[in-house]
């Protein structure tokens, strides 16, 4: 078995993590800029953008962990460990699966032009508002709730890399030759 991941889940891994870092920073830097300029409108585009192909992503992420083994960390993690990390993992796959569903279907309610790509989105002829608000309030939610757990996987990494010193990061670090 090997000790890393397969290359194309470690590339997916690191693509996600940048485009997660571009549609956080894209959605904070939107309140410096005047809504309805230019600057808003590249800014609120790449943030819709980036969110919509952090889900493709991730559902090419399941697939190939699906279709490809974790590697073994070693040495051996407590069980306890093991267990908080699965959870940890699958909260973040849900998340990032379920955050620009709900993005995207509260721009739907929304009933305003809106876009991806720079191309043009379907919206609701009618609005639904207040159901648009509240869709909205859970994505800013659970994206808040985000940041606390992409930071507390990325301490455990560190956790793991610097105290530990198993392989528990280095499996996933791109350009690492295989022992």
């Amino acid at each position: 078995m090997q000790n890393t991941y397969m290359p194309w889940q470690i590339r997916l891994h690191w693509l996600v993590a940048i485009l997660l870092v571009i549609t956080c920073v894209t959605i904070e830097l939107r309140g410096f800029a005047e809504p309805g300029s230019a600057p808003w409108y590249v800014l609120v585009v790449t943030h819709f953008s980036c969110g919509v192909t952090v889900f493709a992503l991730m559902i090419a992420r399941l697939f190939l962990r699906w279709r490809h083994p974790s590697p073994a960390i070693a040495p051996k993690p407590p069980k306890w460990q093991t267990g908080l990390a699965h959870l940890t993992h699958t909260l973040i796959y849900l998340l990032l699966l379920t955050l620009p569903v709900l993005g995207v279907y509260s721009r739907y309610l929304g009933g305003k032009e809106w876009y991806l790509f720079g191309l043009p989105m379907p919206f609701a002829d009618v609005a639904d508002r207040p159901q648009a608000r509240m869709i909205i309030g859970w994505h800013k939610t659970l994206a808040s709730f985000g940041y606390w757990l992409i930071g507390l996987h990325a301490a455990a990494a560190l956790f793991h890399h610097y105290i530990v010193k198993d392989n528990a990061l280095v499996r996933m670090l791109p350009l690492m030759k295989k022992r």
